[in-house]
């Protein structure tokens, strides 16, 4: 999936949608910014692996995309907060119900793997 799908009007909606946080850092991004407000080296803490460059690059196309608000105080050193807009938080709730099937499939495949059930046959 590229960037270019995010803008694409003619692509199904969904597509669009899941453009916009493509890749291995944007949606733990939207998950801690959905409990509040961040500052980047926060962000950077509570994901290891993740270089300030990504950061600031994934950090950078969310609030081109609109998910993200970034605040600068005017003080020494500067302060940059990030938030989510209110179109981020509405992804972030339509995303829910996603997260729930993917913590029901890790918790079938542990219980398959205890050999507690039959796998699925799907």
């Amino acid at each position: 999936m590229t960037r270019s799908q995010a803008v694409n009007p003619n692509v199904c909606g969904v597509t669009a949608a899941i453009a916009v946080i493509d890749g291995k850092w944007k949606t733990s991004l939207l998950w801690l910014l959905e409990a509040s407000p961040q500052r980047p080296a926060e962000l950077r803490r509570r994901l290891p692996g993740l270089s300030e460059k990504v950061l600031t690059q994934a950090l950078r196309e969310m609030e081109s995309d609109g998910l993200v608000h970034r605040e600068v105080h005017d003080v020494l050193p500067l302060k940059t907060v990030y938030s989510l807009t209110d179109f981020g938080r509405r992804l972030s709730d339509a995303l829910g119900p996603v997260s729930d099937l993917g913590h029901e499939r890790l918790d079938r495949m542990t219980a398959e793997q205890a050999g507690q059930v039959e796998p699925s046959a799907s």
